[in-house]
């Protein structure tokens, strides 16, 4: 079998800049490859929802990935949203369906051939019947998440009747979907052992775990002087469970926290800051909103909390806190994937009570702050290891490829 693999990446998003969860995780993947001398090459969706222009990509990353993209409008427009209710269709999935985007995959298809196409997200499935069509590659879809999860959970925490109705109806469709496309890849690889249970449960697909894998030697642990001892959160905020999970936090635990222990300071970090989230006016709350250097903003605070209560997959920010010796605080759901000690190496709380006695614990106690995000730090070299996971990625390539 010959050495290097030539790989089509079909992204959601583009994968760079590598500025949140998905971008990070398919940069990193696709860096890794490269890297390790497969040749790659990258067609994404520049999106009205995450736009990137794509001057500013580095002209070495061009090279390396020979990126391009298709415009997709993701809008949610009122009529077809209407209409769909009607047609048993996933709202979610119809629309990333985009002409444009699907000639010019036809054109790259036609062009090159390819040993490997991965396809980043279940959002990007409706387009593997052209490549059926077009190509002999294996396909392999990389399961970021198990999508319908993710609304069936914040569909459960919904309280508006009518809102919750319609979210039901998005969400039996969207989870229709992607069970009923799972048998049509050679492979699916999750991120979570968690998600990868799920999916064995329910295909007869070879179904691997590949992590979410961190580059030790891009992960600079120089400190710019003593971090500030104060919590902070990052994360893109225009996804529903980091909303949810920061409201609720604000809500329930910040109000305990302040009257407790008066001094603690939160910064609130992550692109597309919601109008409420700068509206706060709480005493020792600092929105800070995008920033332009995610791990020097992690750097300069000990204590990273993670209130998610909804969402599978792995959450690239708390693994990433960790690889900086942040000491993190979060909640089962979110620390799911990661395989984790209690109290050790990071701290769980599921509840308001228990989410201000980790924030009193690891506040009082820096030596215990420190230690927590060294033994943190330690996990993620041990386990999450780009090379090491791209390696493993390559091999369930091919396997599937004999």
């Amino acid at each position: 079998m010959k050495e290097s693999l030539h790989i089509l990446f079909i992204c959601n998003k583009s994968p760079w800049p590598p500025g949140e969860g998905g971008p990070i995780a398919m940069n990193n993947l696709i860096t890794g490859l490269t890297d390790a001398g497969h040749k790659v090459k990258v067609l994404a969706a520049n999106t009205n929802k995450y736009s990137v222009n794509p001057e500013e990509i580095p002209e070495v990353y061009k090279e390396k990935t020979g990126i391009e993209f298709g415009y997709l409008d993701l809008s949610i427009k009122p009529v077809p949203a209407f209409l769909n209710l009607f047609t048993g269709k996933s709202y979610h999935v119809e629309r990333f369906i985009s002409k444009d985007f699907e000639k010019r995959l036809i054109e790259i298809l036609n062009k090159d051939e390819f040993d490997i196409i991965q396809i980043e997200t279940l959002y990007m499935t409706p387009y593997l019947e052209t490549i059926r069509e077009h190509s002999k590659a294996k396909v392999f879809l990389r399961a970021h998440n198990i999508e319908h999860m993710i609304w069936q959970r914040i569909t459960e925490s919904t309280g508006n009747p009518l809102k919750k109705a319609y979210l039901q109806h998005l969400t039996k469709t969207l989870r229709k979907y992607e069970l009923n496309n799972l048998g049509k890849y050679d492979g699916v690889i999750p991120i979570s052992h968690v998600d990868t249970a799920f999916f064995r449960k329910v295909t007869d697909t070879p179904v691997k775990t590949v992590s979410f894998g961190v580059d030790p030697d891009k992960l600079n642990m120089d400190e710019q002087g003593e971090p500030e001892h104060a919590l902070f959160h990052i994360g893109s905020m225009n996804w529903m469970p980091n909303i949810e999970g920061i409201q609720w936090f604000l809500q329930e635990v910040w109000p305990m926290i302040s009257e407790a222990l008066p001094d603690v300071k939160l910064y609130l970090a992550g692109r597309e800051m919601p109008e409420w989230a700068w509206q706060l006016n709480l005493k020792n709350v600092e929105v800070v909103g995008e920033v332009p250097d995610a791990y020097e903003f992690m750097k300069s605070k000990t204590i990273s909390i993670a209130p998610l209560f909804s969402g599978s997959g792995i959450r690239i920010k708390i693994i990433e806190s960790m690889a900086l010796g942040r000491a993190v605080i979060s909640t089962t759901i979110g620390a799911e994937g990661i395989n984790y000690t209690n109290n050790e190496n990071i701290l769980i709380a599921d509840d308001k009570q228990s989410f201000f006695e980790a924030v009193k614990v690891l506040y009082e106690d820096k030596q215990k702050a420190k230690e927590t995000g060294r033994k943190a730090r330690q996990l993620i070299l041990d386990q999450h290891n780009n090379n090491l996971l791209v390696s493993k990625m390559v091999e369930f390539y091919r396997e599937v490829i004999k």
